[in-house]
């Protein structure tokens, strides 16, 4: 019988869904596993073969572990909110929810194009996914509860005393007893000091500004990256290098009054959380760079002609009498009041200058030094020395407080500013900085030229400068974090809309039984003319607090009805707690109930890409703690166990094109910009001898590309001159075959510009235009990112309707480790399927379906349990492609011993079916069963069958090795020695002698001593 992958697969998914097999009940006896998958954003381009390797992993050990008896919760949805879909529903003049619809479903877009649909694809491959479970970001029912956890946030604030977040009525309670003056909470750094009776006597008004310096979610004015021509605010990891990753438009930074997070209360707990977790070093050493912990010391500057100071963080405050200048980041508030009026110009343009790079860009380019002088001065806190302002863009206002006391003899980049801008240098250290900084921090030193501190050691140098700056209270012992306060706020339609509405300015939130507040129809997705975000656009936007409703606008009056919110949640919202409500995702009372989030706890496993190092992973974690301080999440982390899958790279197909780059005619011209200009490609040896200087090969190409514009031009005389060039031309990886051969007619017909397209091979002497090449023209090949925009992306779905889903599934996983990236290569996809075909006959014979009952014999149990031993180390390491060459070994043997046992093969398709679950499922409803082969028991090793009963022994004479001879295990000395002497080789090697001794150590060697 011939194996048939799209008879079997399709039959088997139909089956799955049918039956709801890979549904999950909550009420279940059995131990649970809850393994996720970061879910995907739909995007209209689909599925390519390299998003599936994660999915596949992760499905290949969920069903592991149902094979081992646990209640396993394998759920999947879309993060279906988000700028995509919002600039193709701008530029396409449809609603983001259709094409969102469709890209998730699949289906026709506004152009007519047919779109795949993730859902399908993602089926197509046959992940047992729990579809019941499905949530979907833009859908009100899900988003009503981000809405919800905003509202819990807004009316929580920090405690430092309980160590967690705490109502804002108690915080009320303890500012109308005490005020503000005891209270350890985190709030805004401008926040005012009042006792009780100031409290009490503030208005209202007044009252609900103070409390929003506490609330864990607040308005502030902030730093963002502005994209002006998207019309809204950016997250750090959508700009890259001062573009947006969205259609590389520039971005600048800007302050603006925004929603915020103060994620900043958790840095502690964020920081130590991460020892309990089974995460890569990689991942967390990113985490701990990004909250940045380090202890150190606030020092106060006092500025000269003005009454505001400056506060410097430093985790030097040892070097403070080596300071020679201040320098402040750009975006320091202060830059603008102080910068004198000669100096008010430059700065301007510096600050317009800096405020197009992005933070990552001035993080790394280390060696880029600039700044300006703002002409203002400080005064040293102990020696009072005159001391220059600078700014400069190496000061980060995301760290510390944006200005850094500028020590050029202990810093490398204060000594290079220094140096570059001719600024005075103190040495304060009993070492040359001849050549640079002195940076060590240990105590093989002392100190000079610092006063109080001279003689001391780094420890106590250390400990007596932060003394002294408290006594003095100009200064004072702290721990700095670099994590700030994330950004809430974008001026985006599609997106979570804030539950707020604003009474006399104050924010204010909506009732929870009122929600979920349902984005508007709006006629266009951009800013309005005024600059507002695009919800600015909806004629009813306002809140009627007596009816709790939404109203028209023309109805707000100030009394009863009132504006609500323009701007909306950023992507991150919807996916900072999604996999809780996976636990639950059909309650319409609660977010998810108390007895499955007690059941399910938080995620055992969960697979997903290294780029959410921070981001996601980050802001994750704060919501899960905020909620387990509430009472809701169970744990403190929502993610026990972190897989990083690397990437499926693309093998990209170039040919060069060739031109020079200036071309003239004496009789008339010639621009070699003409559209007239055939494309013109060679080969990359061709290219590489003309590099290489080979003259006469120079000569052919260079005859035939004037030969083709003399003909094109109808130019009785031309000649070329100027300089070569060479430019490597992306082809679309369809038109070449295995052997890097392009389809040329194919690649004609893809561009129009490429119709008249010139192909120069391997072996072209002399060419005439229209000529037909005769032969073939082979690409070069280049490993990198698969993506659309590179042509090389191959489909999931080609791949299955050719060879199958468990041949794609087998492949991704066969390719190596899981977290490593590896190349992408259709070719290697025929031995996987190779491979299936051999399993399918070892069930079959030529005729039909014959598996014998007969018992197995010791060489096939050995192979069997060979074979569970190895699968089964390999799953729970996540070594998946060992698994697979475990397969390929066993079909191998079982074959060459014509095995086909049923003793054997139905433990050895259990194994596999995590693999290749479709022809699992086929073969073991062949072998009688009713039940699908997903709820059978995962095989048990059994180390007896490995044991061997002979033993090779090598045989020496005077320590040489003569020849080899395999006797029982359980063989005793005595019964060996008289076997070996009676052997004729033993009698040939002795030539007659008696041996002086005979060495037998049992299961290692014999020697024969004479």
């Amino acid at each position: 019988m011939i194996y048939n992958p799209a008879e079997i697969e399709k039959k088997w998914q139909e089956f799955w869904f049918q039956n709801k097999t890979f549904n999950t009940q909550d009420s279940n006896p059995k131990e649970k596993f809850y393994i996720l998958d970061m879910f995907p954003y739909p995007s209209g381009a689909g599925l390519h073969v390299g998003h599936p390797l994660g999915y596949i992993a992760s499905d290949i050990y969920a069903r592991f572990k149902r094979h081992q008896g646990f209640n396993v919760l394998h759920p999947m949805g879309f993060d279906s909110f988000g700028l995509p879909a919002e600039q193709y529903a701008i530029q396409n003049g449809q609603h983001p929810n259709l094409t969102t619809k469709v890209n998730i479903e699949g289906g026709l877009d506004k152009q007519g194009n047919s779109i795949a649909g993730y859902k399908k694809q993602l089926n197509k491959i046959g992940l047992a996914y729990d579809w019941e479970r499905e949530i979907r970001t833009s859908n009100p029912n899900y988003y009503k509860w981000t809405q919800w956890i905003f509202i819990q946030l807004f009316n929580h604030y920090y405690n430092y005393s309980l160590n967690k977040a705490d109502n804002i009525s108690n915080l009320i309670m303890e500012f109308e007893a005490n005020g503000n003056t005891i209270i350890k909470a985190n709030c805004n750094e401008n926040t005012p000091l009042f006792n009780a009776q100031e409290w009490n006597e503030f208005t209202t008004k007044l009252k609900e500004e103070i409390l929003l310096k506490y609330r864990l979610t607040f308005l502030a004015e902030a730093e963002v990256n502005w994209c002006a021509a998207l019309g809204t605010v950016l997250a750090n990891d959508e700009v890259i290098n001062g573009l947006s990753e969205r259609g590389g438009h520039q971005v600048e930074k800007k302050k603006m009054t925004q929603w915020m997070m103060r994620i900043t209360a958790y840095s502690e707990r964020l920081l130590t959380g991460l020892d309990a977790l089974a995460w890569s070093d990689s991942i967390k050493e990113s985490q701990k760079n990004w909250i940045g912990k380090s202890k150190g010391a606030s020092v106060f500057f006092n500025l000269l002609h003005h009454k505001e100071k400056i506060e410097v963080f430093t985790t030097r405050p040892d070097t403070l009498f080596g300071v020679t200048f201040l320098t402040l980041s750009p975006e320091h508030p202060l830059v603008g009041k102080i910068t004198t009026e000669s100096q008010a110009a430059t700065v301007e343009a510096y600050l317009k200058k800096t405020s197009l790079r992005t933070e990552r860009e001035r993080l790394t380019e280390v060696n880029a030094i600039s700044g300006v002088n703002t002409g203002a001065f400080v005064e040293h806190p102990f020696t009072k020395e005159q001391i220059p302002v600078w700014v400069s863009d190496y000061v980060l206002a995301s760290y510390g407080t944006g200005a850094v006391m500028a020590v050029p003899a202990g810093d490398e980049r204060d000594f290079k500013f220094a140096n570059f801008f001719t600024l005075p240098i103190k040495n304060i250290f009993n070492q040359s900085i001849e050549n640079g900084a002195f940076t060590k921090k240990d105590n093989t030193f002392c100190y000079k030229n610092s006063t109080f501190l001279n003689g001391l050691n780094y420890t106590k140098a250390t400990e007596v400068i932060i003394e002294k700056l408290e006594e003095q209270s100009i200064g004072k012992g702290k721990i700095n974090y670099r994590l700030r306060d994330a950004v809430f706020s974008r001026q985006r339609y599609w997106g979570e809309p804030v539950p707020i509405y604003f009474k006399e300015g104050i924010p204010v939130t909506l009732p929870e039984d009122s929600l979920p507040l349902q984005l508007p129809e709006i006629n266009e997705y951009l800013p309005t003319e005024s600059g507002e975000p695009p919800l600015g656009r909806a004629k009813k936007w306002a809140w009627d607090s007596i009816n709790k409703k939404v109203v028209s606008n023309e109805l707000i009056d100030q009394k009863n009805i009132f504006p609500l919110e323009l701007n909306t949640m950023p992507g991150w919202a919807g996916s900072s707690c999604y996999w809780m409500r996976y636990m639950d995702a059909n309650n319409n009372k609660f977010f998810a109930s108390k007895e499955a989030l007690d059941y399910w706890q938080n995620v055992d496993l969960y697979f997903g890409g290294s780029e959410h190092a921070t981001g996601h992973l980050l802001y994750s974690r704060f919501w899960n703690k905020f909620l387990k301080d509430i009472g809701l999440a169970p744990t403190e982390e929502p993610f026990k166990k972190l897989i990083n899958q690397g990437m499926i790279l693309g093998m990209s197909a170039f040919a060069y094109r060739f031109s020079w780059l200036t071309l003239s005619s004496p009789e008339e011209g010639f621009d070699i910009l003409s559209p007239k200009m055939p494309s013109f490609f060679i080969t990359k040896s061709r290219k590489d001898k003309i590099l290489a200087g080979d003259s006469n090969e120079l000569e052919i190409i260079k005859n035939f590309y004037i030969k083709v514009i003399k003909e094109i031009f109808s130019l009785t005389y031309f000649a070329a001159v100027g300089k070569i060039r060479f430019t490597p031309t992306n082809i679309d990886v369809s038109f070449v075959n295995g052997s890097d051969e392009l389809n040329i007619n194919a690649f004609k017909n893809w561009r129009e510009y490429y119709n008249n397209a010139i192909f120069v091979g391997e072996n072209s002497k002399a060419i005439t235009l229209g000529e037909d090449l005769g032969e073939v023209f082979k690409v070069v090949r280049e490993v990198e990112k698969m993506s659309k925009s590179k042509y090389n992306v191959v489909s999931p779905d080609a791949i299955c309707e050719e060879f199958g889903a468990d041949t794609l599934r087998l492949y991704e996983m066969f390719l190596g480790p899981v977290e490593q990236s590896k190349p992408w290569n259709t070719q290697g996809l025929s031995g996987v399927s190779g491979f299936l075909k051999k399993f399918w006959r070892l069930f079959h014979n030529e005729a039909a379906f014959y598996v014998s009952n007969d018992s197995a014999n010791k060489t096939e149990l050995k192979i069997l349990h060979e074979t569970i031993k190895k699968v089964t180390e390999s799953i729970t390491t996540f070594s998946f492609n060992t698994a697979v060459s475990a397969f390929m070994i066993a079909t191998n043997e079982l074959s060459r011993l014509k095995s086909n046992k049923k003793e054997i093969l139905e433990p050895l398709l259990v194994l596999l079916s995590p693999y290749a679950p479709h022809i699992s499922e086929e073969l073991w409803q062949k072998l009688g069963k009713t039940n699908s082969i997903s709820s059978a028991n995962w095989p048990n090793f059994d180390a007896k069958y490995l044991e061997e009963d002979n033993k090779e022994y090598p045989v020496s004479f005077n320590g040489k090795t003569r020849f080899s001879v395999e006797l029982p295990i359980t063989m005793n000395k005595e019964d060996i020695e008289k076997l070996i002497l009676e052997d004729q080789r033993t009698i040939k090697q002795l030539e007659g002698k008696v041996p002086k001794k005979i060495i037998v150590v049992l299961g290692k060697i014999i020697n024969i001593v004479n």
